[in-house]
């Protein structure tokens, strides 16, 4: 058995009607601190592609198997969220303890270069973890997120002021499946999650007990400059912009929550190739042939190096 192959333990069982919607090799890794759940498809060049809250690897799908014949595609679970594990202590999450998890993983599973793809907290998350190794990461994709911290003057938007409200965040967030069981409003097409695809998104999190992380990952957003996040998001940001690989931007303009933030990334990103398009938040629902040929673009420039 290979050292990558002994690292992989048993996936937790799921659900008929989701194993169907899931066709991929499924399985834990043990990071250290937590079990982190990964779903892998295919050969050849890795694509890591890392999503947000209150998300998982599921979010993947669909440019996965778009990939899937050209790339082997690695679709990791952030712990506290999808099928990896879930610490009940809500300060278990910061940005550098999820990155240090994420680098654990791509260590074990011995990766010797990658494209990284990213989303909401997978972009933050995800570039410390490569920052760690910079020398791995050959090719960035980046779709909606942010890769530094926020600019004088701003104000969060609507949702983040909620988290950040004593008692009645909490309340919300725990029991009534917030905003896991609400992803379609941030859509350009409401109808990319509904029925199955929105059940998909709530199972990991149906039980009270494992549903610390939604709200916790949104309090990690900053409300102020003083905000506990702002130097690491610094320090991202410093490593972004000193990093000269490949790389590309596929955004969704009619995203409510980070739709804005397309300058500050591109900022960061000069030369990145863009791709603008009529999508939401979670733009890998709408456009993931878009997403699909701009990992291609990216692998082709990376091989002309």
């Amino acid at each position: 058995m290979s050292t990558a192959a002994s690292i992989r333990l048993p996936a937790p069982e799921l659900p008929a009607w989701l194993s169907e919607m899931l066709p991929f090799d499924r399985y834990l890794v043990d990071t250290g601190a937590y079990r982190l759940h990964v779903m892998e498809a295919g050969e050849g060049l890795p694509v890591v592609m890392v999503h947000g809250n209150p998300t998982w690897g599921f979010l993947y799908r669909k440019v996965a198997q778009e990939l899937r014949n050209e790339f082997r595609v690695i679709m990791p679970d952030l712990y506290g969220l999808g099928l990896s594990d879930k610490p009940h202590s809500r300060c278990a999450h910061t940005i550098d303890g999820h990155a240090a998890a994420l680098r654990s993983l791509l260590d074990k599973l011995r990766l010797p270069a990658f494209i990284l793809v990213v989303q909401d907290w997978g972009g933050p998350i995800g570039v410390l973890a490569a920052s760690m190794k910079p020398g791995q990461m050959v090719g960035l994709v980046v779709l909606n997120t942010v890769l530094g911290p926020p600019r004088e003057g701003f104000r969060p938007t609507a949702f983040h002021r909620f988290a950040q409200l004593p008692v009645i965040s909490d309340a919300v967030f725990r029991v009534a499946a917030f905003p896991q069981g609400y992803l379609h409003t941030a859509q350009g097409d409401k109808s990319s999650i509904r029925g199955r695809v929105r059940d998909a998104y709530t199972w990991p999190l149906r039980r009270f007990q494992d549903n610390k992380a939604p709200l916790a990952l949104a309090r990690l957003v900053p409300d102020s400059q003083e905000h506990a996040s702002i130097p690491v998001l610094k320090r991202i940001q410093e490593f972004t912009q000193s990093w000269e690989g490949p790389s590309a931007i596929v955004w969704g303009d009619n995203d409510p929550v980070l739709g804005r933030a397309f300058s500050r990334v591109q900022a960061v990103l000069p030369n990145a190739v863009v791709t603008r398009t009529q999508a939401g938040h979670f733009l890998q629902e709408e456009v993931p042939v878009e997403i699909a040929a701009a990992v291609r673009d990216v692998a082709a420039r990376c091989r002309a190096v």
